[in-house]
């Protein structure tokens, strides 16, 4: 019930976060104006360049995950690899909370490797890690570059702001998860700690991927490929409505609107992340509102239909040991219950 009444409230923020921005039809002319001005001028052909660079991030994060499952012995072949990736990639992006995916692809993962299933698990984990740890460099060596002017207005100064608190608490959460794990303190966590099982498994992923440098390594500069890729995504769209920012600017910016838009509060994302571009793109480089909302809009809906193979993908997945599909609720379970058996080991 707790779950439920989340994710309705979910929806519902984001139902009104859609009216918020969507709500004036002047807005939504000159958003109008700008769609018919991009094929008037034959500038539309960018969005299937920015569909192309969304399947390179795809591609990018997938041998990724690839060389995390090899270090755990796991060999499934690209074929069904790939098949989970894109189904965790569907889920992320069509779930309330973000990380529907990684419960699905944890617990199909689990079901195809019943005897390696901390194997599983700590390349699931870490495959989370080594792409938020990936995002914290670009995102600091951007920060770096170009914060005089991300910081040139106030509110432009408060999203930083609030880019530091995020990101600076994932940093904290782990610099802490490796202190546990460098100094062997797992099992003087105590029983009710929040989080327990999770840490455990971050602070085992620590001790083995640090002995497989080299995949951890490939794994790293996956991940920034992946991250980058994203950033190109959003720039090609922008480049459709003919809307033309400096690379490094409008990679400066992304990273703001990339840490908000994955909180947990609106459905993938969806209205904050229109507001944070037409704040950032408005009042730093002077482009209008109504095409900053565009852009994020577009954006979006250019990473959803490169996700789509993963619907059709997991309609047709047939894992090893499940009869026909499993409710969310069930695998949740299963795989909490999988964590918390390996944390007791």
């Amino acid at each position: 019930m707790k779950q439920k009444l989340l994710t309705a409230a979910q929806v519902a923020f984001t139902a009104a976060l859609l009216y918020w921005v969507y709500h004036d039809p002047v807005a939504r002319g000159k958003m109008k104006e700008a769609l018919v001005r991009s094929y008037t001028e034959g500038t539309y052909w960018w969005l299937g360049a920015g569909i192309l660079a969304y399947f390179v991030v795809e591609a990018a994060a997938a041998i990724r995950w690839q060389v995390l499952l090899r270090v755990q012995g796991i060999n499934l072949g690209n074929m069904r690899v790939g098949g989970l990736f894109l189904i965790g990639m569907f889920y992320n992006q069509f779930m309330p909370g973000g990380t529907g995916g990684d419960i699905i692809k944890s617990y199909l993962l689990l079901k195809e490797t019943p005897d390696n299933k901390p194997g599983a698990l700590l390349a699931v984990v870490f495959d989370r890690v080594i792409g938020l740890t990936a995002l914290i460099v670009i995102t600091g060596v951007l920060i770096y570059l170009r914060y005089d002017w991300l910081a040139k207005t106030p509110e432009t100064r408060g999203l930083l702001y609030v880019l530091f608190i995020v990101l600076g608490s994932a940093v904290l959460a782990l610099f802490t998860s490796f202190l546990v794990s460098g100094f062997n303190l797992l099992h003087k966590l105590p029983l009710r700690i929040p989080g327990r099982d999770k840490l455990i498994e971050v602070s085992a992923a620590y001790h083995l991927y640090a002995r497989h440098w080299k995949a951890t390594s490939v794994a790293f500069i996956m991940s920034s490929i992946a991250h980058l890729g994203t950033f190109v995504t959003f720039l090609c769209v922008a480049y459709a409505l003919n809307v033309h920012v400096p690379i490094v600017n409008f990679f400066a910016i992304m990273p703001i609107e990339r840490t908000i838009s994955s909180l947990p509060i609106s459905f993938g994302g969806a209205g904050f992340r229109e507001k944070v571009l037409g704040l950032l793109l408005g009042q730093l480089a002077g482009v209008e509102k109504e095409l900053a909302t565009l852009i994020g809009s577009l954006g979006f809906l250019t990473i959803l239909i490169c996700s789509l193979p993963g619907g059709l993908v997991y309609f047709f997945y047939k894992p090893s040991g499940v009869a026909g599909h499993v409710r969310l609720r069930q695998m949740r379970e299963e795989v909490a219950i999988a964590e918390h058996d390996f944390s007791e080991r």
